[in-house]
């Protein structure tokens, strides 16, 4: 017999009267769910297409609490659902699938898994960002994409000079360089391609120069990603990705976590009394992580603690582990600094010790 909990357990002034367990897909969803006043229990399939599941949660008695995996597609319906004003929690999809130990797995099963959690207050919850958090993440991811879109439009260019018996490398983008990739003699068609590709790389650099303006005067408004751009190597960018990523960083006790968060820690396979690590797991956010890579570089540069330990590692390991090493590092500090609000260089001297005690200051 499943107990229900009481308002404390779901988090709420009241108690909810419907407890829906979804298993959500972008065409339709699965749903089991519970009415905590009547005991009554079902399960249904509702497709969006035809407004079947708005239908289905506008037409019921009282606020909700509904339950789900965490998955992509779907902001719409967590809008929708809390404009209705009942409680979306978005659950770590491993940990939920972790919590059924039997191999038969379908929608019903799933749908009544996470109906099973929430009803047992083991329902794994994580932070979601907030709907202005979710639109300048946009912001961030759009740029990356253009940025991307940019380098193979280049690729394409090196390659046409490459086929002509040009290799300046990066010195093809200096004016002499580029003056040259155009004066070169090619047959109609390739001609062609170059004017395009010329063409689209100067639209590119507009576009993406009016995004870097706005990730700048974002950062500038944000008090957390100014405090974080006191840190060398760290820029708008960067700042700005790593507050939207983190959200509240009370959640995390230690820096470790922040790094586990992040997938910069090792895989570890160790058993009887052996250890064996591998690579970084390379869970959460890539976009994150790549961004601490690169700050990392400009980091060690003007950072003399860091470039210390950066060069000290070159020594025994691969420059790659070393990068990494340095990303997680900085990842670390960034953390500490929200942590404790505190900037650079006076962080230094409080993070990841024992020996000084976490003073969260609030103000300036």
């Amino acid at each position: 017999m499943l107990l229900i909990g009481g308002p404390k357990q779901f988090g709420r002034k009241e108690p909810s009267m419907m407890i829906i367990g979804c298993d959500y897909h972008p065409s339709w969803q699965q749903i089991c769910w519970l009415d905590t006043v009547t005991g009554e229990t079902g399960e249904k399939k509702l497709e969006h297409a035809s407004g079947e599941a708005e239908k289905f949660y506008r037409g019921l008695p009282g606020p909700a609490l509904i339950g789900m995996e965490s998955t992509g597609n779907c902001q719409w319906f967590v809008e929708m659902a809390a404009a209705l004003g009942h409680d979306v929690w978005i659950g770590d999809a491993a940990k939920i699938r972790a919590a059924d130990v039997r191999q038969q797995k379908h929608d019903r099963r799933d749908a009544a898994l996470i109906l099973k959690l929430l009803l047992e207050g083991r329902f794994p919850r994580i932070w979601t960002p907030s709907r202005e958090e979710k639109d300048l993440r946009q912001l961030l991811i759009h740029r990356y994409k253009l940025v991307r879109i940019r380098a193979q439009v280049k690729t394409e260019l090196q390659h046409l000079a490459m086929n002509q018996g040009v290799t300046k490398k990066r010195k093809l983008w200096s004016k002499a360089g580029e003056k040259a990739l155009r004066e070169l003699p090619l047959k109609p068609w390739a001609s062609r391609r170059r004017e395009d590709l010329f063409r689209i790389r100067e639209m590119l650099n507009g576009q993406i120069g009016l995004l870097d303006q706005a990730v700048v005067e974002a950062a500038e408004k944000n008090e957390k990603a100014r405090l974080l751009m006191t840190q060398p190597g760290v820029g708008p960018i960067t700042s700005m990705a790593f507050v939207l990523t983190m959200g509240d960083v009370s959640r995390f006790q230690r820096g470790k976590q922040v790094a586990s968060y992040l997938g910069l820690i090792p895989r570890e396979y160790s058993s009887g009394g052996h250890r064996r690590y591998g690579s970084i797991s390379k869970q959460g956010n890539r976009f994150m992580r790549m961004l601490l890579v690169e700050a990392a570089q400009g980091a060690v540069r003007c950072d003399p603690g860091m470039r210390s330990e950066y060069l000290h590692r070159c020594h025994r390991k691969a420059k790659g582990v070393a990068k990494v090493a340095a990303a997680r590092k900085l990842a670390i500090r960034l953390y500490w600094m929200l942590r404790t609000n505190t900037g650079y260089p006076e962080v230094v001297r409080v993070e990841s010790s024992s020996r000084v005690p976490v003073v969260v200051r609030h103000g300036g």
